[in-house]
Formats: structure tokens, C-alpha cells, sequence
């Protein structure tokens, strides 16, 4: 079988299903604006990303950027014909307007589109935060955001989501199409280890049983709760005098806006909050995936905040390495988080709430042991990567390619 992947972040959300792919014997071409260690032994064709468009275009910004990709993906897809690579699959990110015109390229060859986010005005991510009212203008722009998404969908022929709340999200006449299939957690590499460590910058080497909150966000910033989090510092670090703070993350905005005010939101929230003990709280940046798994295993609480929108990876990864989670009540985390049950969840703008949970864990810690247990028994049993998650995968591509209607596994 030929296979063709577009994702211009490769490997993506393909991470696990291009290599599978690819040892067991199929011939897997991608397209990507980057090279990746992960296209090794795959046939990478890659594409410099257009110059965006112009903000005077306003609301038709949206559209124009995604088919400025488009056109260059496409250009990749037809040097691919004209070289003899005919697939009998496609896989391609609903974002960015990568896939909207592959079904030009390939007419007969079935897409199967990964469905992470449809926007929409209410019941989301847009006006969830009380400072950011839903106004015409915004329904509008967000109305002009799905637009490049809703042509990618008329040109699928198949769908996949990793949460029901995000499947749920799509129009229903791609919902209908639409298989609910997790990415998939390593859960033999993400494990509990009683023996695990973690150096934190100063060279101090924390270990399971101490006290240690973790905050993991690919950005501080208030689309992932920093803000809420970070509130709660002072009466952390005040009521407990061995406590160790570690927060992981850029210091940018990935999702939403920056402050309007210009800077950054950690410095911005730092500056409000007043001095805090450097001594007892780190800021690490990024770190490598090894550590960041050591950091879950040896936390005695980590927080997970978000607005209703796309569920981070770390959060099952977190859960599979045994740790317990402190989460906002949004979807779709109580999708995967029952409070008192597998984690622990509180009000996404309450800091006092938050700290309270976090305190209380901290003073009886042993309590919360069965809920660990239980987070990482939800993981295994349900988005185990090799028993699962990957075999659901395969077989949606598989049954493309045959011709076949996949299972939706709702």
C-alpha cells in the first residue's frame, strides 16, 4: 500500500502511524514544511511556508492564508505524480489548509482528515473567559476562521478525532463520518517509577514522596490556565514551607493572544503576584520528554488547567506515569478526569478553589494513592497506544484504502 501524510509540524499527530506504516512494509511519502529525524525511511518532500496575508484582508485573511498552503502542498502532490507515486490513502490535519486541494491532486485516492478543532462562538474556547465578551464582530471571525476548515471537510472523504467533545465540535455531516480515535499513549514508556528523579536547575534533586506541584503547559499563558495557576503561588509556598514549585513551559503565547499591554503573561502575573522564593520555585522552559516524564512520576500534584479547547497530550501522559491531577471542570477533560475518582477538578478561573485542592492534597498525600492508580488504569484501558489506539488507526486507513466505511468506534 502507498500512503501520503501531510502534517506541516511532521510528525504531529503521525508520529506513531507514519513508522508503523512504514515497517510493515507499506511506502509512505510526506509532505511538511520542515524536515524531521521522524521522515527517516519515508519519502519527505517538503515546502517553504507563504508569506501571510495581509492584515488589511481581515476577515478573508483566514481563508487566503490556508490557500496560499494549499497551493504549495499541492505543487508537492503533483511533483509526487509526476514521478509515478500514486496513493491509495491520505491522511492530512484539518489545519492550516494543507488538505484542501490534495483531492484535486489524487481525485480517486480516499482522505482521511484528523479533525482536531472546529471553532465556534459559544460553548468553546471564544468568550469563555469573563473579560472577553462574544461580540458581532467576534462571531464573525470566527465564522471566517471555519471557512478554510469546511473546505478541507467537503474534500474528505473520512474523519478522526481523539476526544468525543472534539468530534463533537465538527458540523454533523462530518461528525457523522468522523471515528473517535485517541493518538494513543505509550503507557509501557509513560509508567509509574518508584525510583524516579528529577535535577531541577540549581542542581537539587527531587525524588517520589517529596513535595513538589508541577504546572506543564507548551506556553504560560490563560488559554491553559497560567494565570489561575500562577495566583495560587504565594499561599502555596507561604502554608508550605518544604514545598517545591516546578512549571514547564514557554514563555509565549501559543494559543490566543499575548497582553495587550505588550510583554509576556508570566511577567506580567509575576509582577502582580510580588516576590516569590526562588529557592522553592522554577521555571524550566522546555525540557526534554525523559525529564518531563520523571518530572510527572515524582509530582505530588500536578495541575492541569484549560479552556474548553484541544486536550493536551501531557494530560494522559501525566496520568499514565501515576501522577495526580488537579484539572479544570472543561471539557473536554472531564471527558477523561471524574472528580474523587481517577484525579481531582476544580473551577478553571478559581485560584482559592484551586489552591484549597492542591493544599489539601499536599497535607495527606497517601490519601489520593487509589486515585493514581486509577488515573493510569483509564489510560491503559483506554487510549493504550499499541492495544488500542493504533490498531483503530491503521485499520481507518486500511479500510480507505480498500474502499471499505471504516468503524466510527463511538
Amino acid at each position: 500500500m502507498k500512503a501520503l501524510i501531510v502534517h506541516q509540524n511532521f510528525p504531529g499527530q503521525y508520529a506513531h502511524i507514519a513508522p508503523a506504516l512504514r515497517d510493515r512494509g507499506d511506502e509512505v511519502a510526506v509532505i511538511s514544511a520542515r524536515e524531521h529525524p521522524a521522515a527517516a525511511g519515508l519519502r519527505l518532500r517538503t515546502y517553504a511556508p507563504p508569506a501571510a496575508a495581509a492584515e488589511e484582508v481581515r476577515y478573508g485573511r483566514f481563508a487566503e492564508n490556508a490557500l496560499r498552503r494549499a497551493e504549495r502542498v499541492a505543487e508537492e502532490a503533483l511533483a509526487l505524480r509526476r514521478e509515478g507515486f500514486r496513493p491509495d490513502v491520505m491522511a492530512a490535519h484539518l489545519g492550516w489548509g494543507e488538505a484542501i486541494f490534495l483531492k484535486d491532486v489524487f481525485p480517486t485516492t480516499p482522505l482521511l482528515l484528523y479533525g482536531e478543532f472546529f471553532y465556534s462562538p459559544q460553548g468553546a474556547d471564544v468568550g469563555f473567559m469573563p473579560d472577553e465578551p462574544v461580540t458581532v464582530q467576534t462571531a464573525m471571525r470566527v465564522r471566517a476562521m471555519n471557512a478554510p476548515l469546511l473546505m478541507a471537510m467537503q474534500a474528505a472523504d473520512w474523519g478522526i478525532s481523539p476526544t468525543r467533545w472534539q468530534r463533537d465540535r465538527m458540523p454533523p455531516w462530518f461528525r457523522e463520518r468522523t471515528s473517535l480515535v485517541h493518538d494513543g499513549v505509550d503507557t509501557a514508556t509513560c509508567r509509574p517509577d518508584p525510583e524516579a528523579s528529577f535535577t531541577l536547575p540549581n542542581g537539587e534533586v527531587l525524588r517520589v514522596g517529596d513535595e513538589i506541584v508541577t504546572y506543564v503547559s507548551r506556553g504560560l499563558e490563560p488559554y491553559r490556565g497560567f494565570p489561575t495557576f500562577a495566583r495560587t503561588l504565594p499561599r502555596l509556598l507561604r502554608e508550605r514551607p518544604n514545598l517545591r514549585i516546578v512549571v514547564v513551559g514557554d514563555d509565549q503565547p501559543h494559543y490566543g493572544r499575548a497582553p495587550t499591554d505588550g510583554g509576556t503573561w508570566k511577567n506580567k502575573i509575576l509582577a502582580e503576584l510580588g516576590e516569590l522564593d526562588p529557592a522553592r520555585l522554577f521555571f524550566t522552559g522546555r525540557i526534554p520528554y525523559a525529564a518531563l516524564l520523571n518530572l510527572f512520576r515524582v509530582s505530588m500534584a500536578h495541575v492541569y488547567l484549560t479552556v474548553p479547547f484541544v486536550l493536551s497530550w501531557s494530560t494522559l501522559e501525566a496520568m499514565a506515569c501515576g501522577a495526580l491531577l488537579v484539572a479544570s471542570s472543561t471539557p473536554p477533560v472531564t471527558e477523561v478526569i471524574q472528580d474523587g475518582r481517577n484525579g481531582l477538578l476544580t473551577d478553571f478561573h478559581d485560584s482559592e478553589a484551586l489552591a484549597e485542592r492542591l493544599l489539601t492534597v499536599l497535607a495527606d498525600p497517601a490519601r489520593y494513592a487509589s486515585l493514581r492508580q486509577a488515573a493510569r488504569r483509564t489510560v491503559v484501558e483506554r487510549y493504550d497506544l499499541a492495544r488500542i489506539c493504533l490498531p483503530r488507526q491503521l485499520s481507518l486507513i486500511d479500510a480507505l484504502a480498500a474502499r471499505r466505511r471504516p468503524s466510527t468506534f463511538a
